[in-house]
């Protein structure tokens, strides 16, 4: 599993199509934590539990790894694996356009 950081704004996985963005700083944005900014470690943390939310299901010693990380963000590794699972908020494209009131 790699994490690569494409820029100094964006970490990808070649496990996940989840993504993280950094918004100025240390604040970060991972895709499948809509409204939560996070420390880059935390972006990190979040990547690697994107990435090991894909294929079979976890061990019972991966499960307490996902545990410990999970923590990292005030999950369980359960909630975690969940919220991979469903979100599909795409950080690629760009948002709604605003519209007139014409």
């Amino acid at each position: 599993m790699a994490i690569e950081v494409v820029s100094a704004s964006m970490m990808t996985s070649d496990l996940t199509s989840h993504i993280a963005r950094c918004v100025g700083g240390d604040r970060w944005v991972v895709s499948w934590l809509p409204g939560r900014t996070l420390t880059g470690q935390q972006a990190v943390t979040a990547m690697t539990i994107a990435s090991a939310g894909t294929g079979q299901a976890p061990s019972d010693a991966q499960w307490a790894i996902l545990d410990g990380l999970a923590l990292e963000l005030g999950l369980t590794a359960r909630e975690a694996l969940g919220m991979v699972a469903i979100e599909t908020h795409d950080l690629h494209r760009p948002g709604p356009r605003p519209r007139s009131l014409e």
